[in-house]
Formats: structure tokens, C-alpha cells, sequence
């Protein structure tokens, strides 16, 4: 078998057997596939693109190029949930705890964030003396003892994906549906979870601007679970607004607190219950998504969901007591109210815009080596298709430092103003379970 003849064999939109899928995944990790046809077959690719077996194919030969995490220690069903990532993304914080409320086990393994704000673990960090370095049997203890533990990202997951990314990253094929879905994917089957839950985001604050796009790479990632053995369920989501009100460390944590006591803001909470019920759904605990719905609205109203959250904080090293007393998360220095300049309706709040906002305060790291300040970030006052009066304040800041012109600058550039009346977006455009 010849790597050229592979790559002439997709150039012309020919199907690749599982066993060539399998030699050129297994021979660019080893080194004996150079960069330079690896390019080439990326880009053969992103043109042709790859039949459902194919990805398939694709996604387990990663999968198989690394460690593979075993789960099967722990009782149930292991539901895991993928976000593509947006701005305010504070869904795991309120959906760990939630889910394990109704005896569905989360065994969560989680990543730092690049970008306008930390990762989930970075978040759960401003919760003084919270940790995720614990060994693997801890880690299925605590699962199996509370149902929810996070762990991070340890051991060499998908080391071809990495690889490949990087050299995605710098050949102009990194927007190939096929590539997005088997890395995506890829990750999500090595860390074990015997199902999954994807919330694939669309608008200014996602990797997926557009609709159509984001349905397509939704598709493409529940029929790989599905075809891999995994039942998978894709929800696609609005990000042309931040999710919830607050973009910051020890903010998104307050405020995933506040859902679950039932005074978060409506879109998280909602979208978290539309997660959640899929999740509930696919570990069998329930018989439709209704019914796991309506067990979630019942452990946020009982209280059950809230001490879970608890529980599992101080099950890791953490100050259980801020959810009691969230006054005892890292605190900002400078809290500011910056107001409309104008009447109107909020017509525009360009997500990525303001997250960047929030990393110049920083909220998040511009590179690897950046530290992130927990205190620090945002909190809108408003959202799309609210009205607002001149001098009313729009966000408020919260800073460690005294000069924030930058900041609110980016801030009055990302919010626009109407004096039309605005529809807010849709917050869940689609389900997709096959």
C-alpha cells in the first residue's frame, strides 16, 4: 500500500477501505507518512469530503492511535456532553451536578480554555482549594460514590488528532465537515462515555456561523456515535449572544449557583434542561425526554441539585460553602456600570466581540503561558430585544485594573442599539438524533 496511490484514490472521489483509513492514520502518527502527503490528503479531503462509514472509520483510527479511557468501573450508563464552544458557555457547571441528581453517573474529563475565558476546570478553580489532579481510581470512586466527578485531560488521547490538527491549522483544512467531526468525535470515544450529548453552537460567537453548517457537522458527529456504537443525540444551539448574562471565571460560577436555584438566567437554564433531558433520555433513566425533563425541573425545585453541586465541590478539595456564600469566590477590585448612550432595543450583541472584551480584562489566555485573573469579567444587563434607556447600565465590569477605556470600548463597538423593537434569536434551532 503506496500513500500516493491513497491520495489520488480520494483526489478523484473514490471511497477509502477501512484498512487504508487505518495505514494512513497509523503511519502519520508513527512518522512514516511525511507531513507533506498528509497535507495533500487533508486537502484531497476538504474537497471530496467522506462517506458516513468512512468518518467513521476515520474518527476510530484515532481513537485507536492513543490511550482509550475504561469506564466500565462505574455503574450506568455514562452520559458525556461536547459543547463546540462559544461566549457565557457555563452549561457543564449547571449540567454535571443537575444530571447526577437523578442518579445519572457524569464522569466528566475537562480541558483549559484558549480564548475569552478559562475551561471548565479553570472555572471550578475559583473554588478555593478545588482540584482535578486525581488519580484514576479516585476519580471512578467519586463517580460511582456522588454520580459526578471531573478530572483533567491526562494520558496520550488521540495523539493522530493532535497531529493532524496542527497541520490542518497551517494548510487551510481546518473547515472540512469530515475532519471537524472525526477530531471532535474522536476525543469524545477515547475518553469512554458509552453515550453523548453534542451541543453544536451557530452564530457570531461559534466555530459554526452558519445554520446550515452547524446541521451538517451535527449530523456528521451523531452519525459517527451512532455508527461507532456510541447512541448519539446532537442539540444545535444559538451563540450570536453570549449564553447567560455572565462571561468570567468566578462570575459563570456564581451564575451557574444561581440556576441551580432556580434564579438563573431563563436561556441557560432552559438550555441546560434541554441537555440535560437527553442526557437523562440516552442513560435510560427515563422513558421520553418529557419525562427526563421533568425530573430535572423537579431535583432544581427540591433543592436536590444544589446540594449536589456542593457535594460534589467539596468531593475534590473544594469550599462547599460558596454555594451558600458565593461573597467567597475571588472578588474584583473594580466593579463598573457602563451605560447606554442612547433609547432603544438591543438589536446586536456580537458574542466573540464581547469575548474578547472580557480577555483583555484577563478573564482568559491570549496564549498558553497567560494566567488567568478568576475575578475578573462581565455581566450584560441586557440582551437582544430588550429595551434600554439612555444612562441605564448595559454591562458591568468587574476589573483589577483602575483603566478599562480599552475594554469599554470593545464593548459599546460589540452592543448595537435600535429604535426598532428586535425578536430575540431562537435559542435551540434543532434536535437531531439520527
Amino acid at each position: 500500500m503506496r500513500m500516493v496511490d491513497l491520495i489520488e484514490k480520494k483526489r478523484d472521489g473514490r471511497e477509502l477501505t477501512t484498512e487504508e483509513i487505518q495505514f494512513i492514520i497509523k503511519g502519520f502518527t508513527d512518522g512514516s507518512i511525511p507531513d507533506y502527503q498528509m497535507s495533500a490528503f487533508a486537502m484531497a479531503v476538504f474537497f471530496q469530503g467522506m462517506t458516513e462509514r468512512e468518518r467513521a472509520d476515520l474518527t476510530m483510527a484515532m481513537v485507536e492511535s492513543g490511550d482509550q479511557i475504561d469506564l466500565s468501573a462505574i455503574e450506568g450508563i455514562k452520559v458525556d456532553k461536547h459543547s463546540t464552544g462559544g461566549v457565557g458557555d457555563t452549561t457543564t457547571l449547571v449540567l454535571a451536578p443537575l444530571v447526577a441528581a437523578v442518579d445519572v453517573p457524569v464522569a466528566k474529563m475537562s480541558g483549559r480554555g484558549l480564548g475569552h475565558t478559562g475551561g471548565t476546570i479553570d472555572k471550578l478553580e475559583s473554588v478555593a482549594g478545588f482540584h482535578v489532579e486525581i488519580d484514576k481510581q479516585e476519580f471512578i470512586d467519586l463517580v460511582n460514590k456522588n454520580k459526578v466527578a471531573v478530572i483533567g485531560q491526562t494520558g496520550n488521547l488521540t495523539p493522530a488528532d493532535k497531529k493532524l490538527y496542527a497541520l490542518r491549522d497551517v494548510t487551510a483544512t481546518v473547515n472540512s465537515i469530515p475532519l471537524i467531526a472525526s477530531s471532535i468525535m474522536s476525543k469524545k470515544i477515547a475518553a469512554g462515555a458509552d453515550a453523548i450529548v453534542l451541543d453544536v453552537k451557530t452564530g457570531a460567537g461559534a466555530f459554526m456561523k452558519d445554520l446550515d453548517d452547524a446541521k451538517e457537522l451535527a449530523q456528521a458527529m451523531v452519525s459517527i456515535g451512532n455508527n461507532v456504537g456510541r447512541k448519539t443525540m446532537a442539540v444545535i444551539s444559538d451563540m450570536s449572544q453570549p449564553l447567560g448574562y455572565a462571561i468570567g471565571n468566578a462570575l459563570e460560577v456564581k451564575e451557574a449557583i444561581d440556576t441551580l436555584k432556580g434564579n438563573g438566567p431563563k436561556d441557560l437554564e432552559e438550555l441546560c434542561l434541554v441537555l440535560g433531558s437527553h442526557m437523562v433520555y440516552l442513560a435510560q433513566k427515563a422513558s421520553s425526554l418529557e419525562e427526563a425533563r421533568h425530573m430535572l425541573e423537579e431535583v432544581i425545585q427540591n433543592g436536590k441539585a444544589l446540594e449536589k453541586l456542593k457535594v460534589f465541590l467539596s468531593a475534590q478539595g473544594g469550599d462547599g460553602s460558596v454555594v451558600d456564600d458565593p461573597s467567597k469566590l475571588p472578588q474584583a477590585k473594580y466593579v463598573v456600570d457602563l451605560e447606554a448612550k442612547e433609547d432603544g432595543y438591543v438589536a446586536e450583541i456580537v458574542a466573540d466581540s464581547i469575548g474578547t472584551a472580557a480577555m483583555l480584562l484577563g478573564a482568559g489566555r491570549a496564549t498558553k503561558e497567560s494566567e488567568i485573573d478568576l475575578a475578573v469579567g462581565l455581566v450584560l444587563k441586557k440582551k437582544i430585544g430588550d429595551q434600554v434607556k439612555k444612562g441605564e447600565p448595559l454591562v458591568t465590569i468587574y476589573s483589577n485594573q483602575e483603566n478599562t477605556e480599552e475594554v469599554k470600548a470593545k464593548i459599546y463597538e460589540s452592543v448595537k442599539i435600535s429604535k426598532e423593537k428586535v425578536d430575540a434569536p431562537p435559542l435551540v434551532y434543532d434536535k437531531i438524533s439520527r
